[in-house]
């Protein structure tokens, strides 16, 4: 395994340090995307990085990119090692990205086939899910009548916000809004289908899309466990949590310890550090066919 924390490329521009990525202008309308073994919780970079975590988000967004063009153009360009600065170390290169710079919707297009997390809550203490009716006597982890889209407003520097379909119509336009629901369904059902012959249950997914050249497209990363809570299916159970193949492992951690989660986060004992990257290769393996060297 690797470490990454920061990649640091000399001679180019970086364009954006976010939570896990490191992107770079490469001055030609085109960015890089580098992603590291950074790992957040509750909006929190924490000091100590998953090893391999960002070549496992890297390939398996391109096999994901791959199989979903059909349903909605992306991001990423042609030639994608070829095309790569001299300056970018050879072992980084399972953890790039070429792409085209898109105009970015800042809404994180979520689709929740279950009942879990911030939707639970909701549901919990309101019947409903994203300010929408849902059937009385759901159960932790149940499985939704039917999938739904529940958008929320990114915010690069605190916590994105959970907001109403109507609110969407309201913030991208009608037309939009109905497009961005529409693509979001269809990748996640795609999407349902390629998990559940792996033996894994996609629970909900978030997907984020831009703008280039006119055409709206998928960008950023896909169906990664970083944008995605994958359930093992012989171990889910209606009425309980479900362990998931994401970063729940570093969530379940934290809440034990008497931490106020703001900055700066908390170490991780190597323990969480090995479940977590074993989590996350399990899940490059099992649902893409990634194996990682």
């Amino acid at each position: 395994m690797t470490v990454v924390s920061t990649a640091d490329i000399a001679n180019l521009k970086l364009f954006r340090r976010g939570k896990v990525r490191d992107t770079y202008d490469l001055g030609d309308g085109s960015l890089l995307m580098v992603a590291t073994d950074r790992i957040s919780a509750f909006d929190v970079v924490l000091p100590t990085p998953i090893p391999d975590k960002g070549r496992v988000l890297t390939q398996m967004s391109l096999r994901w990119f791959e199989l979903t063009n059909g349903i909605v153009p992306n991001h990423l360009l042609a030639q994608q090692d070829t095309a790569l600065p001299a300056a970018v170390p050879v072992e980084w290169r399972e953890r790039c990205m070429h792409v085209a710079r898109a105009d970015r919707i800042d809404i994180e297009c979520v689709v929740r086939g279950f009942i879990s997390g911030s939707g639970w809550k909701e549901y919990r203490g309101h019947g409903t899910l994203a300010e929408e009716s849902l059937p009385e006597g759901l159960r932790e982890s149940a499985r939704l009548p039917e999938p739904r889209f529940t958008p929320a407003m990114k915010n690069d520097d605190g916590h994105d916000e959970n907001i109403s379909r109507a609110r969407l119509r309201d913030l991208v336009g009608a037309d939009l809004a109905e497009r961005l629901e529409t693509i979001s369904l269809s990748i996640y059902e795609f999407a349902t289908t390629i998990c559940e012959a792996a033996g894994i249950y996609l629970a909900d997914t978030k997907f984020e899309f831009g703008i280039i050249d006119g055409t709206l497209s998928l960008i950023d990363e896909v169906l990664t466990p970083d944008s995605s809570r994958f359930w093992e299916i012989s171990t889910w159970r209606e009425g309980e949590a479900v362990p998931s193949f994401d970063k729940q492992f570093v969530r379940d951690y934290l809440e034990t310890l008497e931490w106020d989660k703001t900055p700066p986060g908390p170490e991780l004992p190597d323990a969480v550090v090995q479940g977590t990257a074993e989590r996350y290769r399990q899940a490059a393996e099992r649902i893409c066919g990634v194996r990682l060297s």
